[in-house]
């Protein structure tokens, strides 16, 4: 939650693999970071469940002994969970906590995550954001950031390719959309301390939403497809390093089409994310360690989204399309198997 003094209020996810609301309640979260130092990080509070985040006058009782909701209604709800719009409407869980006033920021791997969002709120603004950090759970109640902390905000209206409004100029949602864009970035820069936070236009955002899908499309499918090899590890097969370079050009040929301009300059091209990759040794993708856990797969917003998005502008992903034929047959096999054994 938003620090108590701050003005600002906020709800998030606290939930994360083996934390419960109740330990970070009581102990925080441990990190352990290169950019920040080593600390425990206390929430201002903590809810079990989204119902007990609702807005509501403070009450006492036997079973939530303050409720600490803003009486006023919750300025930011950051969604920060796994993108799985094939498994549960995550934009009708969390209508109970929006207002009027409410931003919805979505810190989320893929493309096409906004849309559910904007078709249930329409008038709230929405701030899309793409982070890349390399970080993981090493032991319970404990996270370490192993690199990066780069995060990359963008205002989203109602999708590219529609015009704004007759007149040509953003409409008020993205203006609005702006506006707390720019505040989230000064509040994380200057009280967050973290350093690198872009701003963008809807557009630029969208493209770094694709860039980003040259990494997790290549990478993260073929760590569980080539039995559970991690990104370097990848890279030093020859076929599977091929494969890897193809599946990214695929997406970075077709993304100018989608999005109607081409990759700007300063995006590494394919090449240089492969070498930068083959530097982050033992980096293994959250696919794969879904996979391993038994958890469903990001496979739509990573693999079906694209996929969709592309053929309506008229491009074909073959590449993308066989990734994602086998993975959604792997995880339905297991899926059976599994509701089978408990007969």
């Amino acid at each position: 939650m938003a620090n108590p003094d701050s003005p600002t209020k906020c709800a998030t996810d606290a939930s994360v693999r083996q934390f419960t609301a109740e330990a970070i309640a009581a102990s925080g979260v441990t990190l352990e970071t290169r950019s920040f130092g080593n600390y425990t990080f206390s929430p201002y509070a903590v809810f079990p469940s989204i119902a007990h985040a609702v807005p509501t006058p403070s009450v006492t009782t036997s079973s939530a002994p303050t409720r600490q909701t803003p009486r006023d209604g919750w300025d930011y709800i950051i969604v920060t969970t796994k993108a799985l719009p094939d498994r549960s409407d995550d934009a009708a869980a969390v209508a109970p906590l929006v207002s009027a006033k409410t931003c919805i920021v979505l810190i989320q791997n893929g493309v096409g995550v906004e849309e559910p969002y904007r078709k249930r709120f329409p008038q709230n603004p929405i701030v899309s954001a793409v982070t890349v950090i390399s970080a993981e759970q090493i032991r319970n109640g404990v996270v370490r950031q192993n690199r990066w902390t780069r995060i990359s905000l963008g205002p989203y209206g109602s999708g590219l390719g529609t015009p704004p409004d007759p007149s040509g100029e953003p409409s008020d949602v993205v203006k609005q959309g702006h506006q707390h864009m720019d505040h989230l970035a000064r509040w994380w820069s200057r009280h967050g301390g973290i350093r690198d936070v872009e701003t963008h236009t809807e557009l630029e955002l969208q493209t770094i939403r694709w860039h980003k899908l040259c990494i997790n499309a290549a990478f993260n499918p073929t760590a569980v497809l080539s039995g559970g090899r991690g990104n370097a590890d990848q890279l030093t097969d020859p076929e599977l390093r091929e494969h890897i370079q193809g599946v990214m050009n695929e997406i970075w040929n077709a993304a100018p089409k989608v999005l109607g301009s081409p990759f700007p300059n300063n995006l590494a091209k394919p090449e240089k994310i492969i070498s930068s990759t083959e530097r982050n040794a033992g980096a293994r993708p959250s696919m794969l360690l879904d996979w391993e856990a038994g958890r469903p797969m990001e496979l739509e917003v990573i693999l079906g989204n694209p996929i969709r998005i592309a053929k309506r502008a008229g491009v074909e992903m073959p590449k993308l399309q066989t990734l994602y034929a086998l993975l959604r047959s792997m995880q339905k096999v297991r899926e059976e198997r599994k509701a089978k054994e408990k007969l």
